[in-house]
């Protein structure tokens, strides 16, 4: 009787002969998860961060008071490029300069003489680029300049300019080191590791079952002495294994970010930037615990993806036609995954993590966030495996029919 492992061990060797999987299953994970975790947070950083400590271009229309314009070329004289113009919102859209001050009526320049100046701000709004860069600097110093002018009133009247803030508010971080590391990326891990996993299944799924007509060696294999039950697990059973191998390597991924972040951030990052790499994240921290519930979760979402492939590749023909029936299924994943991003907005009710693939990926962000109570664990775990369970008979019994080899 031929047994359990040998079919598994056989699917194995005949999955792990194709390149593409082992590059799939080991190679893009290791690789991609590191430089999403790791390089999108200091590409961020840079590009949005870095806008603080480089000088742009800002037009003016009309005439500025001398301290105003001080203000806006900031202590070094390069915060900003101060370039006469006649008109703002064409500068704006020809790219002449990144933002346009123009002077609707005449600025003042003391307090508590009952005039009001008007100051326009043209710039693309919207744009990353404008509103972390010139918009943001001219905002902020016309801020500045009231608080000059309002306080140099203040003090010439014997008062202090502390009287403008009787209440001063600050802020603290009440997240746990986990879910501060994270940052506003964490929702994109679910995504990649599921999708790692249903890359590494889909080649051991489709050649074990849709292969196998392809290549006419159905029929041989079920003339052998093994029992379609056998052989139907061997099949599962050497598909989870595969797409275990691509968990395991996006986990491994995972831990490999927190020494990347240090190891790859600039000794000289300004504050800017640094602000802006920890609100994107791009250092995870994972514990003992958090790394097994982790791969606890990759294992049981393994199993039910891997189920479903091979339920849907039994009613190819080829391995194209499988490849086409599977192709959907990166909805099922990417859909919750991108609602993931607001989750903060959302009641997590317990219901929520019994659901098949959506509990799973429910538990890998509160893991990442540090947040993961053993009750979610312990449902999304149920909610995968129980659905891969129902999809495995499902399996079994398309297996179990005459014409399977056939069809």
């Amino acid at each position: 009787m031929i047994s359990l492992w040998t079919v598994t061990r056989q699917e194995l060797l005949s999955t792990w002969r194709d390149k593409r999987t082992l590059s799939s299953s080991i190679l893009v994970p290791l690789l991609v998860i590191p430089l999403i975790t790791v390089g999108l947070p200091l590409l961020m950083s840079n590009l949005i961060g870095g806008q603080k400590d480089r000088q742009q271009t800002v037009g003016v229309v009309g005439t500025l008071p001398p301290e105003l314009r001080a203000e806006l070329l900031g202590p070094t004289g390069h915060n900003v490029r101060l370039v006469q113009l006649e008109h703002s919102k064409a500068a704006v859209q020809s790219g002449q300069a990144d933002a346009v001050v123009e002077v609707k009526t005449p600025l003042p320049t003391q307090a508590g003489t009952g005039q009001t100046g008007q100051l326009s701000l043209y710039y693309k709004v919207g744009n990353l680029k404008a509103e972390s860069g010139a918009a943001g600097k001219v905002t902020a110093a016309v801020e500045r300049y009231n608080r000059v002018l309002v306080g140099r009133k203040l003090h010439s009247l014997g008062l202090d300019d502390s009287l403008l803030t009787p209440v001063k508010l600050q802020k603290v971080d009440a997240s746990n080191p986990a879910e501060s590391s994270s940052g506003a990326l964490a929702f994109i891990i679910p995504l990649f590791l599921l999708q790692f996993i249903l890359a590494g299944a889909t080649a051991a799924a489709t050649d074990a079952t849709a292969g196998e007509r392809e290549r006419s060696t159905f029929e041989a294999l079920l003339a052998t002495p093994a029992p379609r039950s056998t052989l139907l697990l061997g099949k599962l059973l050497a598909t989870t294994l595969t797409a275990l191998t691509a968990a395991a390597f996006s986990v491994l991924g995972l831990t490999l970010s927190a020494p990347l972040a240090l190891l790859l951030t600039p000794a000289g990052q300004g504050a800017a930037q640094k602000a802006t790499q920890a609100a994107f994240g791009g250092s995870l921290q994972l514990g003992l615990g958090g790394l097994g519930a982790l791969l606890l979760t990759a294992a049981a979402s393994a199993l039910l993806i891997s189920a479903l492939l091979l339920t849907l590749s039994l009613f190819a023909r080829s391995v194209r036609e499988a490849q086409t029936l599977i192709a959907p299924l990166s909805l099922l994943i990417v859909l919750p995954a991108t609602l993931l991003q607001f989750a903060d907005f959302l009641h997590t009710s317990p219901l929520l993590y019994t659901l098949p693939l959506v509990g799973g990926m429910l538990s890998i962000l509160d893991t990442v966030k540090g947040v993961l109570t053993t009750e979610h664990l312990l449902l999304s775990l149920s909610g995968n495996v129980l659905a891969a369970a129902l999809l495995g008979a499902v399996a079994v019994r398309l297996f179990g029919r005459e014409g399977v080899a056939f069809r």
